[in-house]
């Protein structure tokens, strides 16, 4: 082992890195710096040993020498003091140190060495850490989205001011609580499925939970489940969530809309369908009951004529084919009132409800032109629902020409293309926009018919716009109005909306 001298000792003393200063106990004066310390300071040891607080400290007034001998008293009284004190270098540089100042009995008497480091960029680091930790603080507070950190009994680790007001409850008494509590039971059993099955440094991953109310108000969260570990200082599954209750209550209206608009929809065809058997059907039945009554009555008479009745009977036929053909045309239209989306062409759909429209037409002596598009208009749509609305504008123009004389009643209906979008358009010769008042024409409570109640275009617009197109209305040069429909071609289709 080796021995340490006195000299040993002093050079160990000389090297020390850390700023040493020796005062007299009772004067205060520097009767000793290390190497260290002149350095720092700037000042020669014989420099230093005259020099009082003034002429070596800040001049802020919490450096003023009085404050700073009262800090060396206090060693010299308790044996240790510590405070934050700003010297000044020779250059007149403050330099922020935190200062030790310990009582030592030498054999000459006793001294208080002052051990000193620069500490002004750790009191910037300390700073911009608390300054960002404050700012923190605020954002995690005034957050929209809630945060947990959860074990994987999903047990709360951690919780963010913010969560505890998603949850309605204190973010502070969340801490080891189970988590699923706050959430109905099948929504918890998922949320145990996602913790159990997530790998950990995988995707993070999404999920809806219903969280059940102590008051009975149903609310829901859409919550992002990922695995941490921070340093193994938190480790867990960091559980980022916001409320969505508006959300999904606006998706379950949506789908209660869209059903009442499939059923007014379905309600329409029926009674379209109705409208047809009784306007057309009607007539060739009448007919064949005709001409079968006519052989009857041949029968009953003398000197029966094969050929008359053979014309009866044939005719009576022809009829009763005739009417077969028209319920067939009718049933193809029944089978097309399916729920489900799928590709159509816009050509298509139009012929399917031609003969309905031509019912219509030809009960007010409405003269139909079609100009159909030479290139198929494929669209991701419900068939029966544009179905509908095509119908319901043809409708609409062919009771607005039943007001006009004959050689006006024309209605045309068009396909084309438009870009990425197929279109469809109902002209009329009559009146115009004139009777709707302006940005009221798709206005459900408004209508120009006398008997109407201008439902029809509204549900237009809105079976339209929830399968990415729109409707619009225009002038029709030289008279007349345009109503068009207009639906993204298959390649820009979106998925229809539910």
């Amino acid at each position: 082992m080796v021995d340490l001298t006195l000299a040993d000792l002093g050079r160990l003393f000389q090297a020390l890195r850390y700023c040493v200063l020796v005062h007299d106990a009772v004067t205060k004066e520097i009767i000793w710096a290390n190497p260290a310390a002149c350095d720092v300071l700037g000042f020669t040891l014989d420099e230093l040993k005259p020099l009082k607080a003034p002429d070596m400290s800040s001049n802020a007034r919490q450096y003023a020498r009085e404050i700073g001998v009262a800090w060396l008293q206090r060693a010299a009284d308790h044996g240790t003091a510590t405070i934050e004190w700003s010297y000044r270098s020779k250059a007149g540089e403050d330099i922020l140190t935190e200062a030790v100042a310990i009582r030592v009995d030498l054999a000459a008497g006793p001294v208080v060495m002052v051990q000193f480091r620069d500490i002004a960029e750790e009191k910037a680091t300390r700073l911009d850490l608390s300054r960002t930790e404050g700012r923190l603080q605020t954002f995690l507070r005034n957050l929209d989205e809630g945060i947990v950190v959860l074990d994987d009994d999903a047990r709360v680790l951690f919780a963010s001011e913010s969560a505890g007001s998603l949850l309605r409850v204190d973010a502070g008494r969340l801490a080891g609580d189970d988590f699923t509590r706050f959430c109905d039971r099948e929504s918890a059993t998922r949320l145990r499925e996602v913790l159990a099955t997530t790998p950990r440094g995988g995707a993070p991953r999404d999920g809806r939970y219903r969280l059940r109310a102590t008051n009975g108000e149903e609310r829901w969260l859409s919550a992002r489940c990922q695995y941490i570990d921070i340093e193994g200082d938190l480790r867990g599954w960091l559980l980022l969530f916001h409320d969505i209750t508006d959300q999904v209550r606006a998706e379950e209206e949506h789908r209660r809309d869209a059903q009442h608009l499939n059923h007014l929809a379905r309600f329409n065809a029926m009674g379209d369908m109705a409208m047809a058997i009784a306007h057309e059907v009607s007539q060739p039945i009448a007919a064949a009951h005709n001409f079968v009554a006519g052989v009857r009555g041949r029968l009953a008479g003398d000197g029966v004529d094969a050929a008359s009745l053979d014309w009866g009977l044939d005719n009576a036929t022809v009829q009763i084919d005739r009417a077969a053909q028209i319920m067939a045309s009718l049933r193809r239209y029944v089978v097309g009132l399916e729920q489900s989306e799928q590709l159509a062409d816009l050509n298509e759909i139009v012929a399917d409800c031609a003969h309905l429209i031509d019912v219509r037409a030809q009960q007010n002596a409405v003269a139909l032109e079609w100009e159909a598009a030479v290139e198929p208009l494929v669209v991701r749509c419900e068939k029966v629902l544009i179905g509908q609305v095509v119908m319901n504008l043809a409708f609409n123009a062919i009771d607005e020409m039943a007001r006009w004389p004959a050689e006006r009643r024309v209605v045309t209906i068009a396909t084309r293309r438009d870009d990425a979008f197929g279109e469809i358009e109902v002209r009329d010769r009559g009146q115009g926009l004139a009777a709707f008042p302006h940005g009221r024409i798709f206005d459900g409570a408004f209508t120009s018919k006398r008997n109407g109640n201008g439902i029809g275009l509204a549900l237009s617009r809105r079976i339209v716009t929830r399968h990415g197109g729109t409707v619009h209305a225009a002038e029709n040069a030289p008279q007349g109005a345009v109503f068009a429909l207009r639906l993204p071609l298959v390649d820009e289709a979106p998925p229809l909306r539910r």
